[in-house]
């Protein structure tokens, strides 16, 4: 039943899903993989069934993703599922540093993806989370920098984030490392030196 239940929250079949949780199925019930519905169910974006697998008791810290080195929030997160991100918020996911690795879900939604997520950065911002939280000692602006993200290194340095010299010296790193995404770092360097900050 176990296996049933996480391939219907995968596929997103909520009614499925609920008959299986009404019949007596383990919620945190891992499937042969390693991997729960909670889990499967956030990696496909499926905010409702995430709901009711909740409403059923479903651990909101557990390990999630394909090595079990994330968190359902930063699976989320990383994914750009803004709806799931909602669901797990206000369900009270934690948002500090997280799983196996630390992960922080800001830093994750600042810099994955293309351009990284801003409208889930925003959403965490709204749930109270500080902007200038820290992953592996750099902060969300940090690593947007060192990745040459313009869009979301503007959109932080809107919402608030605090310019750092550190910033600055990441994209300088990044430039160095990456000739092809040079004009990228070059408008990533300039935002910076707008707000003021050297080094």
């Amino acid at each position: 039943m176990v296996d049933r239940l996480a391939r219907a929250a995968g596929d997103g079949d909520v009614a499925v899903v609920r008959r299986l949780l009404g019949s007596g199925a383990e919620v945190d019930g891992p499937v042969r993989a390693g991997r729960t519905a909670l889990d499967l169910a956030v990696h496909a974006g499926h905010a409702e069934t995430v709901g009711v697998l909740l409403a059923a008791g479903a651990d909101l810290r557990q390990r999630a993703g394909e090595y079990a080195e994330s968190t359902p929030l930063c699976l989320a997160a990383m994914c750009g599922h803004t709806a799931v991100v909602k669901v797990l918020l206000e369900a009270g996911a934690p948002t500090g540093a997280q799983g196996r690795m630390g992960y922080v879900p800001l830093v994750l939604a600042a810099t994955t993806g293309e351009q990284g997520h801003p409208h889930i950065v925003d959403l965490l911002l709204r749930h109270g989370v500080d902007i200038n939280r820290v992953m592996k000692d750099k902060t969300a602006l940090e690593w947007a920098a060192g990745f040459g993200l313009v869009q979301m290194t503007h959109h932080l340095l809107a919402r608030g984030a605090t310019p750092t010299a550190k910033a600055l010296s990441e994209a300088r790193a990044g430039a160095k490392r990456s000739l092809k995404a040079a004009v990228n770092y070059a408008l990533v360097i300039d935002a910076l030196h707008a707000t003021g900050v050297e080094g």
